[in-house]
């Protein structure tokens, strides 16, 4: 099931105004504009629904900046006229929104690039690790930052992990029981036998959990030697950031999943400031 846009915008709103913004409430039902404007170097992204949240409230908004494009300071990024207590009210959702997205995206762009600049054919890839209600837009801000979604939800693609390990009767049997139902089956292992007992099993990615990056290449040399290394994808996990990112892409496993760059957002610096 897709995500309703609009009923997920008009929620963020809701969630901030309630039964009535009592301060904006006490201004003159004047006309005015207002512009959003960057404060920092960073990645785009949010814009278009961040136009939506003034748009939905009845406000005309002028984008200048479209999603994925580079920002410096005191550039701005979107312009909108109306009512100013409706401005008003929708400031900080429109805002709040547009900052995690872009520090997002921002953050995604800079991993993409140091993977870019070592090995092309692997991919970034972003975790489940998302805030609670927001992976929609967490995702698509991962995406506009190049980097790609993996599973939006459980029911996506297999993916067997250790607890599922633990209480299942053995790799083999729920690889080849996965199969039979499913194209694609992940199985996240912590030890070159168990990637090696994956691959011969029919796995089709493998997730080569908290790794090093030594770990990483004795373990393709392995799989490699026993004619499994083309059958499967490898996914490398755990403990991955900006300093070592560009070691693990060196490896030539076909990708990288990160979960800070969802779970530990630093948001953009931005603000409204009215037209005057």
């Amino acid at each position: 099931m897709g995500t309703n846009i609009k009923k997920e915008l008009l929620r963020f709103i809701s969630e901030d105004v309630q039964s009535g913004d009592v301060t904006s409430v006490l201004l003159p039902k004047n006309k005015i504009k207002a512009k959003i404007i960057s404060r920092e170097n960073g990645i785009l992204a949010g814009v278009k629904f961040a136009g939506d949240i003034f748009r939905l409230k009845g406000c005309s908004v002028k984008i200048i900046k479209k999603d994925g494009t580079k920002v410096k300071p005191n550039q701005i990024i979107l312009q909108v006229s109306g009512n100013v207590r409706i401005i008003l009210s929708c400031e900080r959702t429109a805002l709040n929104l547009i900052s995690r997205m872009s520090g997002i995206a921002t953050h995604t762009n800079l991993l993409v690039s140091k993977i870019k600049k070592i090995n092309k054919k692997t991919k970034l890839y972003s975790t489940r690790k998302t805030a609670p209600g927001l992976r929609f837009f967490d995702k698509e801000a991962v995406e506009i930052g190049g980097g790609h979604k993996h599973r939006m939800s459980l029911n996506e693609m297999v993916m067997i992990k250790d607890n599922h390990l633990l209480v299942s009767n053995s790799m083999k049997d729920i690889i080849k029981n996965a199969r039979k139902r499913h194209k694609n089956v992940e199985v996240e292992v912590e030890s070159q036998r168990d990637a090696i007992l994956a691959a011969s099993s029919g796995a089709t990615i493998i997730m080569l959990d908290n790794f090093s990056t030594g770990q990483i290449k004795k373990t393709i040399t392995s799989l490699q030697k026993k004619k499994l290394r083309n059958k499967v994808k490898l996914e490398a996990s755990g403990g991955i950031n900006s300093k070592n990112i560009g070691a693990f892409a060196k490896t030539g496993v076909d990708m990288i999943s990160v979960g800070s760059i969802t779970n530990s957002v630093k948001g953009l610096d931005l603000s409204l400031e009215v037209i005057v």
